[in-house]
């Protein structure tokens, strides 16, 4: 297993030479996604003003107070608390992301199905998983609100973060097909088989 340094945004070349198991923090910029926003940004036809090409979206509406727009906190807001909500909802928004934005990287919990790892293969993806209950660290690893667009959806906004540090994060889902979550399901299966069989339940 190998830990990854990445600035973003990064290139296909960078997120190809990442395997299920390996390590990543992110450097620089991450944007804030949820289900309200790709929801008006694929199903209503919106458009944001923002290049996502070759960068990171993460699965939040963070919680975060109205301020004065001044210093690191230009867009009006400054983070309270930045978590991360289940990905599995947002499973039909994998391709679009990549197909049209240019999404590289998918942050979230528990993980998405085959057709976003499919995504992931034929277009140069990964899905990188955080653990619940960490969302007071990861605030710490934002170091400004820098823009927000879509703020009519707000929380759902589309944001801008500046991070520094970001990570590690574990490669769930990778570009060659490996999905970590499936390797795990399967365990469970055979586990469970084998359970029931030995109390003799077929």
């Amino acid at each position: 297993m190998t830990h990854h340094n990445l600035p973003m945004p990064c290139t296909e070349d960078a997120i190809r030479a990442l395997r299920v198991g390996d390590t990543v923090t992110l450097q620089d910029t991450l944007f804030g996604i949820r289900d309200a926003t790709q929801i008006h940004m694929f199903d209503r036809g919106r458009r944001t003003r923002f290049d996502l090409r070759g960068h990171a979206v993460i699965h939040t509406a963070p919680n975060v107070r109205k301020v004065p727009p001044a210093g690191t906190n230009q867009a009006g807001y400054e983070p309270v608390c930045i978590g991360t909500t289940t990905s599995d909802r947002m499973e039909r928004f994998t391709r679009p992301l990549m197909e049209r934005e240019g999404v590289r990287i998918i942050i979230g919990k528990g993980g998405l199905r085959e057709g976003s790892s499919e995504a992931f293969r034929e277009l140069g993806g990964v899905y990188l998983a955080i653990i619940g209950g960490t969302a007071a660290l990861e605030t710490t690893w934002i170091t400004a609100i820098e823009d927000v667009d879509m703020d009519d959806l707000h929380p759902e906004s589309l944001w801008r973060f500046g991070i520094r540090d970001f990570g590690p994060l574990l490669v769930g889902m990778d570009a060659h097909g490996g999905s970590l979550f499936r390797d795990v399901q399967a365990d469970v299966a055979s586990r469970r088989a084998a359970a029931l069989a030995k109390l003799g339940v077929s």
